[in-house]
């Protein structure tokens, strides 16, 4: 049975100003994959994200989640499709003034269809599912360490029980045992609830332990996709630079 495409790209071009970020980028997700999203500093990755997001409009292409294209001037088309994605943001992009609950509850309540009964119901089950507990909604982020700020903003991402979830960054300033056992939970989550993902990263580490497969953002566009043997093979500068000698690492 063919998988169901998650996300697709064509001819995608993407300008600020005079600088032309993304020139006829395609790229083609399918459903169950997790997919690691590799470029330089300043390729265009976060706003590749931010373009599958729908927080950003391409200059030019399309861009189309479950099939359905995010220019859709339907309103309700496009609430429905938002629905069915969550993110997580590199730092955690909690809201400060707001607990732990109420972090994880903000989605939950725009839906504006649930009573607090069912979101506290919700939010708890959230919490057990990234490893923590009840006691843990009452604390504020500012009393939270860096793996726990990454665990709340993974629960508030799979608030609405999203099929696909995107990570920009997702180790980010952890140390090596908690982005392991981060890594570790992304892994365990994705087979539980079968999603698909894409991330950005730059640790070699997150990457083998999640990603499937590899897109390789270079030259403006995907110049490579494919599983992480497969990328293992390509002949271009930055996949030399990236990878070095750990290109062991990934096979």
């Amino acid at each position: 049975m063919s998988r169901q495409t998650v996300i697709e790209l064509d001819g995608v071009c993407t300008r600020f100003g005079g600088n032309t970020v993304h020139r006829d980028l395609d790229l083609c997700v399918k459903e169950g994959q997790i997919v690691g999203l590799l470029g330089g500093s300043g390729s265009g990755k976060t706003t590749l994200l931010r373009e599958i997001l729908g927080l950003h409009r391409p200059d030019a292409g399309v861009v189309r989640l479950f099939g359905v294209d995010l220019n859709d001037p339907d309103i309700r088309v496009q609430r429905n499709i938002r629905r069915r994605l969550g993110m997580l943001f590199q730092h955690g992009a909690l809201f400060s003034a707001l607990s732990v609950y109420d972090n994880i509850a903000f989605p939950l309540r725009e839906l504006r269809c649930l009573d607090e009964d069912w979101i506290r119901r919700l939010v708890h089950l959230k919490l057990a599912m990234v490893g923590l507990g009840v006691s843990h909604g009452k604390l504020m982020p500012a009393e939270l360490s860096g793996g726990m700020v990454k665990r709340v903003a993974l629960a508030r991402a799979l608030a609405l029980e999203p099929e696909l979830l995107l990570l920009d960054e997702p180790t980010a300033g952890l140390d090596p045992d908690r982005s392991q056992n981060f890594v570790e939970l992304i892994g365990e989550l994705q087979r539980e609830l079968g999603l698909t993902v894409v991330m950005v990263t730059h640790d070699l580490n997150t990457l083998a332990g999640l990603a499937s497969h590899v897109a390789i953002l270079a030259d403006r566009r995907i110049i490579a996709y494919g599983t992480r043997s497969e990328i293992m093979t390509i002949d271009h500068p930055f996949v030399t630079g990236f990878f070095g000698a750990d290109r062991r690492k990934l096979l």
